[in-house]
């Protein structure tokens, strides 16, 4: 993404011949922190997972407590009873303590690309759609598009209509909800705000809303990911790195 701040002269930087500013300091600082955190969370998130894999809705759960639901794989508990005859190495010490550091550092990152995409409107230049682009006919042209491995971008370094809704969607929904139900699991902060959890329907309700968004942050990196291949791996990873990109002649 763009528009952000650490740009002493934006002008100077675009023009370089024959490439363009695509991604400013900032983005590409906060992009960077957060790929790194997101996959120790994720690998820190499969150990804790592999911990307990049982999930229930309400306050309490336990091994005694009927799960709603459970994963079929073994768990590095004893006490966890999967069906399975053997269990898992014990990660759950490292590992929480691995994707709680990570969380903060991506809560905190997160703030700071928020704040200077409001400042800069980055969100309603860049990721705002027009009326007319929500049009089911251009959104099924696209989708169409897109099943194909066919992408299409106005210009180079924008977004189209598909694009622009799943990055508000992550930004301004799935982010918040891993944040708040990831919050409405920590003890410390149930006591001082008890509402969170509350709201959520209670604290293993929080985990179980915690997995399938989890799950449904990496379809997301997953489908990101394989549009930067289709779109040019080594150009889109050149624009993140160095912030420009060479345009078509």
């Amino acid at each position: 993404m763009a528009d952000s701040a650490w740009v002493r002269n934006p002008a100077a930087a675009s023009a370089e011949s024959g490439s363009s500013l695509r991604h400013t300091l900032l983005v590409r600082f906060t992009h960077w922190i957060t790929a790194l955190c997101v996959a120790a969370l994720l690998v820190s998130g499969v150990e804790i997972v592999i911990s307990h894999p049982r999930f229930y809705w309400g306050e309490t759960g336990n091994v005694l407590t009927p799960a709603l639901f459970q994963l079929p794989i073994p768990a590095s508990r004893a006490s966890v009873q999967t069906g399975y005859g053997y269990v898992l190495p014990d990660q759950n010490g490292w590992s929480r303590a691995l994707h709680f550091q990570s969380a903060w550092i991506v809560l905190f990152t997160g703030v700071l690309y928020l704040a200077s995409g409001i400042r800069r409107r980055h969100f309603l230049k860049r990721l705002l759609p027009r009326p007319g682009d929500l049009a089911w006919r251009n959104l099924s042209t696209l989708l169409a598009g897109h099943l194909r491995l066919r992408l299409h971008t106005p210009q180079p370094g924008t977004y189209n209509t598909l694009q622009q809704l799943a990055y508000l969607a992550v930004i301004f929904g799935l982010f918040p909800l891993i944040i708040w139900t990831g919050l409405a699991m920590s003890p410390a902060f149930v006591s001082a705000f008890p509402a969170i959890v509350a709201v959520l329907g209670g604290h293993q309700s929080a985990r179980t809303i915690h997995f399938f968004a989890s799950i449904a942050l990496c379809l997301f990196i997953a489908v990101h990911i394989l549009m930067v291949f289709i779109s040019g791996f080594r150009t889109q990873l050149r624009a993140m790195i160095t912030g420009r990109a060479k345009e078509d002649s």
